[in-house]
């Protein structure tokens, strides 16, 4: 089964104004995030009601959506001709950029008292993502992206990796139930127990986008998922690609091969420099026996 082909920066020749139009937008998604940095903060820690979504592992709060309101508000007030798809919201709005929110990533850590979320914005235009920011308000980090580079804290960030998977940090959220479900547990297990044996070390922190983050950063070698939502990666795959990084998406079966990358539920994730056949191959395995059994 073809698997969808590895994403890295792209050299392609900016126009002045595409570029200044990227830098613009990844401004917005930068001030954005900051405004919700202090009710936040405030709200991390406290003593907060929990409510959930699909089961007792999926976690929100009214200050995911307390968030979310303030950053839509936000951008439709500062680029009237925009989209807006948030994970507690939905989509609103009609125009040209569309963008992909979420006030949260990693909720559960947020409530409960986990120093590892951060928010996380990306603009899209034209079915490619062309700014972006993670921010970690936590530890006051500032990830973003335009389609020149990748910044942190304002200063030019690059990836760096590992050569080798066993000297190699690899943070993943694989697996979760639902991946015990889709995969079986004997297979979900087997598959996790490789990657321990392997990889030097092996974290589940529990933000997809802010473990990218640190891909792009240099803080750790590499990432893989495989359950993310736009709203998750967006922003994340061009600062990693933009810092030199590696962003393979997978389509797991459940979107068509050629999908932009930001759309596909999975992907593996790596710095520069690196060569990880174990994880490649056990990340391909799972993506190809979703994508048969979801064809079945």
């Amino acid at each position: 089964m073809p698997m969808q082909s590895a994403s890295s920066p792209e050299q392609k020749p900016l126009s002045r104004d595409a570029l200044s139009r990227s830098t613009q937008l990844m401004e917005i998604a930068k001030s954005a995030a900051l405004a919700v940095r202090d009710p936040l903060l405030e709200a991390f820690r406290s003593d907060m009601a929990v409510d959930y979504k699909v089961d007792l592992h999926d976690i929100v709060t009214i200050h995911d959506k307390r968030a979310e309101a303030t950053i839509r508000s936000f951008i439709l007030e500062h680029e009237p001709d925009s989209a807006i798809m948030g994970e507690e919201g939905g989509q609103v709005g009609s125009g040209n950029i569309q963008w992909y929110v979420d006030p949260i990533d990693g909720t559960a850590n947020f409530a409960r008292g986990l120093a590892f979320w951060c928010v996380s914005i990306g603009a899209v235009i034209e079915g490619e993502v062309v700014a972006g920011a993670i921010y970690d308000p936590v530890a006051d980090l500032m990830f973003a992206a335009d389609l020149n580079a990748s910044y942190l804290n304002g200063t030019p960030l690059h990836s760096r990796s590992a050569r080798e998977e066993d000297r190699a940090t690899l943070i993943t959220g694989y697996p979760v139930s639902r991946d015990f479900r889709l995969d079986g547990r004997d297979v979900a297990l087997a598959n996790l127990g490789e990657l321990v044996e392997t990889f030097s070390t092996l974290r589940r922190p529990g933000s997809a986008a802010l473990s990218l983050a640190h891909v792009a950063a240099g803080w750790t070698d590499a990432a893989a998922g495989f359950g993310v939502n736009a709203w998750d990666v967006a922003a994340a795959t061009l600062i990693l690609k933009k810092a030199g990084g590696r962003y393979e998406p997978l389509t797991l079966g459940k979107v068509a091969l050629g999908s932009a990358d930001f759309l596909c539920p999975g992907y593996i994730a790596t710095g520069e420099g690196a060569s990880y056949p174990t994880l490649t191959r056990v990340a391909h395995s799972i993506s190809e026996s979703r994508i048969a059994k979801f064809a079945a």
